[in-house]
């Protein structure tokens, strides 16, 4: 039973937080939600997850599922991505 992992689930959500205009894709709001509860990291000027993902894996998650969202019959833009991430419950000490 020792080599079996318990985990810990979180994802992070990056959606486009405009809401008129022409640029209302071209700023994303980046929310963490983990066991602990919700934290929001702010809004990005231009699409810029990979320091959100980096924060997130210095904190020991992985992300193991990228899904994306688009809006039907809107032009073909990226709406949200949602990443699913875990990392392993350390083994209590005895």
């Amino acid at each position: 039973m020792d080599l079996v992992a318990n985990w810990e689930y979180a994802r992070l959500e990056y959606r486009s937080a405009g809401t008129f205009g022409a640029d209302k894709f071209m700023d994303w709001t980046a929310t963490f939600h983990h066991p602990g509860g919700v934290l929001r990291w702010g809004t990005d000027e231009r699409f810029d997850d990979l320091r959100h993902l980096n924060r997130a894996g210095a904190a020991g998650w992985q992300a193991y599922d990228r899904t994306a969202i688009h809006v039907i019959n809107e032009p073909h833009r990226l709406a949200a991505v949602t990443y699913s991430m875990r990392r392993p419950i350390p083994a209590p000490t005895v």
